[in-house]
């Protein structure tokens, strides 16, 4: 599996650019019927009207709505950069391991002076999670997902699961090196964090205790869906605090969780045994709560 980018937190860079990417027409898509059950893919299929509302979709053969469940695949990037073509090495490992799952690697409007990612980068997450709901019966796919977060990813993944997932449709999250603490001392004792933190929220929708509010550890609930987390034990971006304090959190609640630390940093360092290790718990994640039968 290629190893993850190492993101780029908020704090990090303060030059903030969007990266278009060129949208096909997903015609097909709309033209495929129930009786059209060869593996297929469409790339860059349209879910709003940004250039960066897209996502690419792996259909397995033989699918039907009774038992073809999705894997959600989120990419990292400090919510200012990063592209799904940076998951294409879980896509190709969930394709050899999990040949019966569909795929759906996505890409969110980045956040620049503008655009804050909160909420819009939740909401665009459930946009996605509503086109696929309406195209169920078109696509002969479940309702059922799984998602597999790196970095910034992972943190839009368990604020989804948490906040957003209303139906309980979200069976499992992967984190792999998800900021879950903002109030961490590492984060609030930089001297950049006051005016990075202001380009990434939205104040309106977060007027009072805006920084628990977008932390994942302050949304954890009873409800919350099993986490597989991954971090390193030398991280220079999210510290292995974030991990430990979202194990609590876990535990708090009574939220099935595994949690694994590795020698090195944010996953770019990470040996290769560690990563067949991260493939083969995420594996049996998906095994267990996507289960096919």
């Amino acid at each position: 599996m290629k190893k993850i980018v190492a993101s780029v937190v908020f704090f990090c860079s303060l030059t903030l650019l969007l990266v278009s990417c060129s949208s096909e027409d997903d015609t097909a898509l709309e033209e495929t019927g129930e009786a059209s059950l060869e593996a297929t893919e469409f790339l860059d299929v349209s879910y709003g009207i940004h250039t960066r509302q897209t996502y690419d979709i792996f259909l397995p053969e033989g699918r039907s709505m009774e038992k073809t469940k999705t894997l959600i695949l989120i990419h990292g990037g400090g919510w200012t950069q990063g592209d799904k073509e940076d998951m294409s090495g879980f896509v190709d490992a969930i394709q050899l391991l999990h040949p019966d799952h569909a795929i759906v690697n996505i890409n969110y409007v980045l956040s620049n002076v503008t655009t804050p990612a909160f909420p819009n980068q939740f909401l665009d997450i459930d946009a996605v999670i509503e086109k696929l709901n309406s195209e169920q019966e078109t696509l002969q796919i479940s309702t059922e997902f799984g998602m597999i977060g790196t970095s910034a990813g992972a943190h839009l993944a368990l604020m989804y699961d948490s906040l957003y997932d209303l139906d309980d449709q979200v069976k499992f999250v992967a984190n792999i090196v998800g900021p879950t603490d903002l109030t961490d001392p590492f984060y609030l004792e930089d001297p950049n964090f006051n005016f990075a933190f202001s380009l990434l929220v939205d104040e309106n929708e977060y007027p009072e205790n805006a920084i628990e509010a977008v932390s994942p550890i302050y949304n954890i609930h009873s409800g919350t869906s099993p986490v597989v987390m991954f971090y390193g034990n030398q991280d220079p971006l999210v510290p292995l605090s974030n991990g430990m304090a979202l194990e609590t959190a876990l535990n708090n609640h009574q939220v099935s969780h595994s949690f694994t630390v590795y020698e090195g940093g944010h996953g770019d360092d990470w040996s290769d045994a560690d990563f067949d290790n991260l493939k083969s718990q995420i594996s049996d994640y998906i095994n267990t709560y996507l289960f096919i039968d």
